[in-house]
Parts: structure tokens; C-alpha cells; sequence
């Protein structure tokens, strides 16, 4: 109750304050027509001074006096010559002001507020953030400016930058994590992603270098493996990416989720895609559907192994062709778009690449959750996303 009597005045204070333009206008006119009255009648006062004084003659006292009264009279009957028009009440801005926007407000908080909720200060807010990402990342921000020193405080918000896409605040808070906890390899792999990130995807010379170190603490960190051997790639050595992508995929478990990746890059190198999975088992890899469009069958893997290399690329340009045609057909696939656009890039088709990312985005809006990934695999590969989000 006491809340809605808090709104109440806080509507009335708001009217009130709005309100008091309008209605100062005509008594301000009134105002202003006394004032003009005053004064004609010390312009009356002041003539006769001058007249006795012996300042002006009879005939310019009359004709100025004759003047003065015009004037004076003007102003006493409302009607002065020069003077701006009293300001009109306006009714219906009244009653706008008083009656529909208190409504409209109204209005707004019951459909999108939550009166039921009792108040809950900041403080309370940081001390049970609960699935609120900013407040979990004002939490954090708020410990670590009082305690900078605090190792597992960065360990905690350096992935929760990486995924919000704040990849300098991630980048300093991995290297923070790694100066007061040491090097382990999921700190090492998220400062290369970070560095990727900021580098438009690329493979630095640095990252490698992390990469490397991860490896040394954790030889088959998946993760490490998959961005060495894509450091190979856009470096040009597609032998040696291959070799690389192909030895991950063979000690990879047959229902790993980063194995339709990985073969999709072996492909792209002029490889046979590994087997996802033994004969007779599900081979869909998680998360991509079971029909998931452009996954190379075991006819095309079995067929890929007897081809030459210009054979093979040929096959996979039609494999790729097949998903773009699919994809036209029925849009509403987000595997199959971050498929497309990496298959486009590793083709070194970048146009193509740029036009699937613009026809990914118009399904998956880049508002959304899916549409900033796609943006963000646009910007990993390389691909220009100007105008795209348009």
C-alpha cells in the first residue's frame, strides 16, 4: 500500500511541476499590463514636473500627455498596442498532463514492472545476483577493485568477459588469473581466444606461443590441438593442418562435439573426413540435429579416400553447394549457417562467405544470441562485417 501511495504523489509532484508553465502563463500578462500601467502614470507625473519646471512648452506638454493617456487607457482595458497576447489557457495539455500520462504510466509498469517484488537495494542485488550476467559482472568488478590481488576473483570473471565479448577486459583478467594462480590449461586456452579475438581471429605468433604452453601442461588438450593446427592453415601449410586436424580427429572420442569442426577443416585441406562414429551408432554430432545439413556421409567418406586431390576439393565444393541450396530452402538452421560461412572461408571464398553470413544474420538477427555468434565466427575468419548488421 505504501507503495502506491509513494506513486501517487510522485504523479501529483510530476503534474504539478509540469503543469506550472501553463498556468503562470496568464498571470504573468496580467502582471505585465499593471507594470506597463505604472509606468504611463510616472511618464504623467514626470511631464507635469517638467512643465512647471518651465523643460517644455504648453503645446508639447499637452500633445505628450495626449499620447501618454492613449496608451494608458490601452493598457487599462486590456488591449495594449505592442505588448505580447496573454498565453491561453490550454485545456486539453492539461488535461493530457493530468490524466493520460499518469495512466499511460501506469499503464507501462503493470504489463512490464513487477509491483509484487519487494524492494531490493543494490547491495542486495550484488549479494544474490542470481542468472543476472551484469550484476554477476558488477559483483565481481566491485571485489576486484577492493581486492586486485585476488587470483580466483579474475579466474571467475575472465570467462564470463570472454563470453559477454569484452575481450580486452577478458584478455587482462586471464593474465591477472595466470600471474596470481600460475598456468593451467583452460586459463591458457581462454587468453588464446582472447588474443584471437583481438587479432580478427588470427593465430598470432603470441597465441601460438600460449597455445604451445598449454600443450606442455596438457598434451591432448583438444582445444590447443584444434588452434595449433589452425595456425598451420592460415599460415598456409596445409599438409602440415592437415596431418594436425586429422591426428586430433583420430584420438577424439566418436561423439566429441568438436569433430564435425574438425573435419570439416580436414576436408577443407584436401583430407578424408574421419569417421564420427563406429558402423551402426549415432553419428550426429551434439547439438547439430540429426539431419543436420552438409555432414559428409559414410558413402563420401568411404568415396573421398580413392579420389585425387582435385577430385576431392571438387567434392567438397559440391558438398558445400548442397548446403547453400538447402540452406535457401529452409533457413531456420544455425548449425547449418556457421557450417556454411566457415566452409566459404576455408575455401578462401570470402564474397561468398560475406553474402552466407548476411543471409545467416536476416534468420538469425544479430540482436539475438545466435546472431552474435555468427558475427563473431565473421570476425574469427576474417570476413568483413560491415553493412552486414544493417
Amino acid at each position: 500500500m505504501l507503495f502506491w501511495i509513494l506513486v501517487a504523489v510522485l504523479t501529483a509532484v510530476v503534474a504539478a511541476i509540469l503543469l506550472y508553465p501553463l498556468l503562470r502563463g496568464a498571470k504573468a500578462a496580467e502582471n505585465l499590463r499593471a507594470g506597463e500601467a505604472a509606468v504611463y502614470r510616472d511618464q504623467l507625473r514626470e511631464l507635469d514636473r517638467d512643465l512647471n519646471g518651465g523643460l517644455i512648452t504648453p503645446e508639447e506638454a499637452d500633445y505628450a500627455r495626449a499620447e501618454i493617456g492613449r496608451r494608458l487607457i490601452a493598457v487599462s482595458a486590456g488591449e495594449p498596442e505592442e505588448a505580447p497576447k496573454p498565453a491561453r489557457h490550454h485545456r486539453f495539455t492539461e488535461a493530457f498532463v493530468l490524466l493520460v500520462l499518469p495512466l499511460l504510466g501506469l499503464c507501462l509498469y503493470l504489463t512490464t514492472g513487477r509491483p509484487d517484488l519487494p524492494a531490493q537495494p543494490l547491495e542486495a542485488r550484488l549479494e544474490n545476483p542470481g542468472n543476472d550476467v551484469a550484476v554477476l559482472i558488477a559483483k565481481a568488478e566491485r571485489h576486484l577493485a577492493q581486492s586486485p590481488d585476488d587470483g580466483k576473483g579474475w579466474d571467475v570473471l575472465a570467462p564470463i568477459y570472454l563470453r559477454t565479448m569484452r575481450v580486452n577486459d577478458a584478455q587482462v583478467a586471464y593474465r591477472n588469473a595466470i600471474r596470481l594462480l600460475g598456468p593451467s590449461p583452460a586459463r591458457l586456452d581462454g587468453l588464446a581466444e582472447t588474443l584471437m579475438a583481438v587479432s580478427d581471429g588470427v593465430v598470432t605468433e603470441e597465441t601460438r606461443q600460449v597455445l604451445e604452453q598449454s600443450l606442455t601442461l596438457e598434451p591432448d588438450n583438444p582445444r590447443a590441438r584444434f588452434y595449433v593446427a589452425l595456425s598451420m592453415e592460415q599460415a598456409g601449410r596445409s599438409d602440415e593442418a592437415r596431418k594436425a586436424f586429422e591426428a586430433l580427429a583420430k584420438q577424439s572420442p566418436a561423439d566429441a562435439p568438436w569433430l564435425p569442426l574438425v573435419n570439416e577443416h580436414i576436408a577443407m585441406n584436401g583430407g578424408a573426413p574421419a569417421n564420427q562414429a563406429a558402423p551402426g551408432a549415432n553419428q550426429t554430432a551434439p547439438g547439430a540435429g540429426a539431419a543436420a545439413p552438409g555432414n559428409p556421409t559414410q558413402q563420401d567418406v568411404a568415396a573421398a579416400e580413392d579420389m585425387s586431390a582435385g577430385d576431392r576439393q571438387q567434392m567438397i565444393r559440391g558438398m558445400v553447394d548442397s548446403l547453400d541450396a538447402k540452406l535457401s530452402a529452409d533457413p531456420n538452421n544455425f548449425e547449418g549457417w556457421v557450417r556454411l560461412v566457415r566452409s566459404y572461408a576455408v575455401l578462401n571464398d570470402k564474397d561468398r562467405a560475406a553474402a552466407a553470413l548476411k543471409r545467416g544474420l536476416t534468420a538469425f538477427p544479430p540482436a539475438g544470441e545466435q546472431g552474435r555468434q555468427l558475427l563473431a565466427l565473421a570476425r574469427e575468419l576474417g570476413i568483413a562485417t560491415e553493412g552486414v548488421t544493417q
